[in-house]
């Protein structure tokens, strides 16, 4: 890594006033490679992120040309060592059921090329949107390493078939692909992409954060087990959503047919302020 690079700080992280946090990669030399030190800087900001108690989103994007290359290939050439690999993609691993386990929606802005294990992080967050001019691939067939921990989130996205045939191949498809295969859910021109996100965000930080954490949490659960293992969570899930006073109300809301009072959120930590990064 040149001296200029590594000066970079490899995340930028803010987070505005609506309690959402943006998260920017920030290593565009690299097409923002997912190096030892990015992903140590995105678990921390996951990390930190947990601790909000006020979060209502996080929005991953990037700098540059490139969404995320996926894993520096230089760097893991140079030590062909089974425990460093090992240490790197559990370290990835860790950094990905991150995203999955935030009780806050997570959204892949994602303005270019996302490749390998940048495609996996899309297909990790929550929800994607996506520039026109995009692309995807998990393209590691093409130097005879198989993508295998991008299948994982890949194969949940998409189906099988899909999924497998870009295994398989390594070749790329284009956001539009990528939005009718269920990669993303929303693709627009690239000077319309951070208004589209915007929009995605205020949808979802009108509804209350207890049910929606609630909701994500069994959304991923259930879709691992049986369907009738599935009805018993989601049933159990329902059951204490409806007695939160959040849906208490909601419904009364909607009896006397108007718009619900959600209750205010409190107020951002100051110790929690202090240490956030900013860029």
């Amino acid at each position: 890594m040149s001296s200029a690079l590594a000066d970079l700080p490899p995340l930028l992280h803010t987070r505005d006033d609506q309690g959402i946090h943006h998260l920017s990669l920030n290593r565009a030399g690299s097409f923002n490679a997912l190096s030892e030190d990015m992903l140590a800087a995105l678990q921390a900001a996951l990390d930190f992120i947990a601790q909000d108690a006020t979060a209502r989103a996080v929005v991953i994007g990037a700098e540059g040309k490139a969404f995320c290359a996926g894993h520096n290939l230089k760097d893991m050439h140079a030590r062909p060592e089974l425990a460093y690999y090992q240490r790197l993609f559990a370290q990835c691993t860790r950094m990905m059921l991150s995203i999955q386990n935030l009780p806050v929606p997570v959204i892949a802005k994602v303005q270019g090329l996302a490749t390998a294990a940048g495609c996996q992080m899309v297909a990790q967050c929550d929800l994607a949107v996506a520039s026109s001019n995009a692309s995807f691939g998990v393209n590691g067939i093409d130097v005879g390493l198989f993508c295998a921990t991008p299948s994982v989130p890949l194969v949940r996205n998409m189906p099988a078939k899909q999924a497998m045939e870009m295994l398989l191949t390594g070749d790329f498809i284009t956001a539009a692909e990528a939005k009718a295969r269920g990669l993303v859910n929303r693709v627009v021109p690239p000077d319309a992409l951070d208004a589209e996100v915007d929009k995605l965000l205020q949808s979802i930080i009108a509804k209350p954060r207890e049910a929606i954490a609630m909701g994500k949490a069994l959304f991923y659960k259930q879709r691992e087990t049986g369907v009738e293992a599935a009805y018993q969570l989601a049933g159990q899930t329902m059951a204490c959503n409806m007695s939160h006073p959040v849906a208490q109300e909601g419904v009364q809301a909607f009896i006397d047919k108007r718009k619900p009072h959600w209750p205010p959120p409190k107020s951002f930590p100051k110790s929690l302020s202090k240490s956030l990064p900013r860029s």
